[in-house]
């Protein structure tokens, strides 16, 4: 797809982009004629040969560590992040741990590292990114949560539970922020497949796993970078508060109906309907 420069101008931080979705944010993003800070807190690699993946191309940006459980790191991060790019017309707060383990077995660290990173992180960077938007009286704010959100895979309590949180506090954000120029909207990505994902299931067969998904493939970064482009452009200027799931229709499918591509055997209707 040829880059459309419909970001130009444009001043953008991505969470978590060091490595993954994020890293596939910030780079569409960069295509599109944005500035980018890149965040990371530990894949510092990713994240700076993405920075200078985009500097060869004649584009600014740059790299900076926080943790964010760390509040004093957050606000810093944000200011830093101001002064490099001279205010700031996006965030996309897409940084988050994911976890599995039986919901008896989690312990109380566990539950504090996933929602300090996923909820309050994210919360205390948003709000201190806002008053220079207010200023503006422009900006975008994109939260990442997942089909986790509606769906439940087991083991997942705490993440999960992050993810819940997320789009009710994107609904509620959205409403305080639109009066104010703000537009606030999340992205529910489904299976997208990251370098993370290769490390836990290692070698399997990836054409195998995308039959299962409607759209026939398994999703990538790209995929969720230029959604966030959108929500983020004028294009969308009427789009507020909403939570966008992408992935590839699995959410559509209902459960316990068997193969979705295969033809129904049982034939229901028939008696009542004219033709069956």
């Amino acid at each position: 797809m040829t880059p459309t420069r419909k970001m130009e101008g444009k001043r953008v931080l991505v969470t978590g982009s060091g490595t993954g979705i994020g890293r596939g944010v910030g780079l569409e993003f960069a295509k599109e004629g944005a500035s980018v800070v890149f965040h990371y807190a530990h894949s510092e690699g990713g994240a700076r040969t993405a920075v200078d993946e985009i500097r060869q191309a004649g584009g600014k940006a740059e790299a900076f560590k926080a943790d964010l459980r760390d509040l004093d790191q957050v606000r810093d991060l944000a200011d830093r992040t101001i002064q490099f790019l001279g205010g700031l017309d996006v965030l996309v707060n897409n940084a988050g741990i994911t976890m599995n383990k039986p919901f008896e077995r989690v312990t109380p660290e566990q539950f504090d590292t996933l929602y300090g990173v996923n909820i309050r992180g994210m919360f205390f960077l948003t709000q201190s990114v806002v008053p220079t938007m207010i200023a503006q009286r422009h900006g975008a704010v994109i939260n990442l949560t997942s089909v986790h959100a509606y769906a439940g895979m087991t083991e997942h309590t705490v993440y999960a539970g992050t993810k819940g949180a997320i789009v009710a506090f994107t609904r509620v954000l959205a409403l305080e922020m639109a009066p104010k120029g703000i537009r606030v909207n999340a992205i529910a990505p489904g299976w997208i497949l990251v370098e993370n994902h290769l490390k836990v299931l290692g070698d399997f067969d990836q054409e195998a796993a995308g039959r299962a998904i409607p759209a026939g493939v398994i999703g990538t970064p790209v995929d969720i970078g230029r959604l966030a482009v959108f929500l983020a452009s004028d294009e969308a200027r009427y789009i507020i508060g909403q939570t966008f799931v992408i992935d590839g229709g699995m959410l559509a499918i209902m459960p316990l109906t068997g193969d979705f591509r295969e033809p129904r055997k049982e034939q229901w209707g028939q008696g009542y309907v004219e033709g069956l």
